[in-house]
């Protein structure tokens, strides 16, 4: 058997390539939605990919189910399971609670494990040359290491009403029934580690075991003494601000995310051809660098997407159903340029018209930044924290609001667009993301400089 966890750092985010190496045949669990690896990883092995599938119906980015079928032909199949309003719109075999996939000699036992979602399936698997019990338990966003998938995602993310009271014992229930009762040696395989936004306390180790995770998990004395209430306060306390471009992903998840097919290679742009397409507005400038040196000097207009994590950002600050603009991206070459808009089309940010490799010739401007020295004498209408709710309760300037960076986009109606707001995060990152979004939505943005821990050492 082949076993490979391909993992994205940026959206935290793990999918599974599963090969029978004595058939050449092999499965994808959760894949993302730029699938060269898959299919390098395929070609390497000598194996032909025969089907695809995924554990849900994702918020936090879009699935590549439909693209990796398209390309090699393989078999999708999604969950039946949750009832009439979460069948996914689009084709595919639905399989359903103990139906089991063959790959040459491997078998995957779909489990419904609802709670995160309601449709919500994990897979076990059995590998048949070696054993005939399975040894494998790939939970989606079930069961983390050290943690649970969130049941509150459909409340904030897709439009709920108090769904997350149910969600979360529906998680109690499918622990009871489909988790503890597994043998402890059975290796649980996640869909997320440490960053997501899909649980509040995920681990960063790569997998677990059941036995482990019944032993030491924060939720296993709840479930050995049957204490459902206990159990479901504690699983929604303290969950983090889901993103607002989650929604957006549970819709295009639904329906079927549009196949993008073979990309041609980006193209760069000139300074002046770059320069007349964002004078007209048909483009906006991505600036990939960090905070500090887009406050030396940007491009009026431009969004601050860094690098560093490029899907989870441009989630943030691009909502591609209200802006219909091409993105321009910075970028040291091709090469770059490729792999960051790899990493947009994971949140569904498709529209990328090419690269710049320098600002020269570009129309500049220098960003507001405040001093944290001089925010008490400073004049403003609104303090803005764009950090998550719960850092903002465990530590804030006095008089801040809160609303997150990763939701601001799409709360504007909250702001005011004829006074000054100063804006600040934890250490000024987010801030910068959020800070040119509102920019370039009108807003007047001022950064305080180094953020909240710069303002809290000046206690110190």
């Amino acid at each position: 058997m082949l076993l490979e966890r391909l993992y994205d750092e940026d959206l935290a985010q793990a999918s599974y390539f599963i090969g029978c190496q004595a058939k050449g045949e092999a499965l994808v669990i959760d894949p993302r939605r730029d699938i060269a690896d898959y299919l390098e990883l395929a070609e390497s092995n000598g194996m032909r990919i025969t089907h695809v599938t995924e554990t849900h119906i994702h918020a936090d980015y879009l699935s590549g189910t439909r693209e990796l079928a398209a390309a090699t032909g393989a078999q999708v199949l999604v969950s039946g399971e949750g009832g009439e309003d979460w069948q996914y719109e689009f084709e595919g075999t639905r399989i359903f609670d103990g139906d089991e996939i063959s790959i040459g000699n491997l078998t995957l036992k779909a489990v419904h494990t609802p709670g995160h979602t309601p449709e919500h399936l994990s897979f076990l698997l059995t590998d048949g040359a070696f054993a005939d019990e399975p040894a494998y338990f790939f939970t989606g966003d079930f069961v983390f290491a050290g943690d649970l998938g969130r049941p509150d995602l459909l409340d904030e993310a897709a439009g709920g009403i108090d769904t997350r009271f149910a969600g979360a014992r529906q998680v109690f229930a499918s622990l009871q029934r489909s988790f503890v009762t597994l043998p402890d040696y059975v290796q649980v395989y996640p869909a997320h580690g440490s960053g997501s936004a899909c649980g509040k306390a995920l681990g960063s180790v790569p997998f677990t075991t059941v036995g482990y995770e019944k032993t030491f998990a924060w939720w296993a004395h709840y479930v050995k003494k049957g204490d459902e209430a206990g159990f479901v306060a504690e699983l929604l306390e303290g969950q983090p601000d889901a993103h607002a471009y989650f929604g957006r992903m549970k819709r295009q998840n639904r329906s079927g995310p549009a196949i993008l097919g073979q990309r041609a290679p980006l193209r760069e742009f000139g300074s002046r051809e770059a320069a007349d397409a964002l004078e007209d507005g048909s483009h906006v400038l991505v600036d990939t660098r960090s905070a500090d040196a887009v406050h030396q000097a940007t491009v009026k207009g431009s969004l601050n997407i860094p690098a560093t994590k490029p899907a989870t950002y441009a989630g943030w600050a691009f909502d591609p159903e209200a802006d219909d603009a091409a993105l321009i991206l910075l970028a040291a070459d091709q090469e770059e340029a490729q792999r960051l808009w790899n990493h947009t089309v994971r949140v569904g940010v498709d529209n990328v018209a090419g690269y710049v490799t320098s600002l020269a010739g570009l129309p500049q401007v220098t960003p507001e930044v405040l001093d944290p020295e001089d925010l008490d004498s400073a004049s403003y209408d609104l303090l803005l924290d764009v950090r998550n709710k719960t850092e903002y309760a465990a530590g804030h300037i006095p008089g801040a609001k809160q609303l997150s960076a990763a939701r601001v986009l799409w709360q504007t109606a909250e702001l005011s667009r004829t006074g000054r707001i100063v804006t600040y995060c934890q250490t000024g990152v987010r801030n910068a993301v959020a800070a040119a979004a509102l920019r370039r939505a009108g807003f007047d943005v001022t950064e305080l400089k180094g953020s909240y821990r710069a303002w809290e050492a000046l206690k110190d």
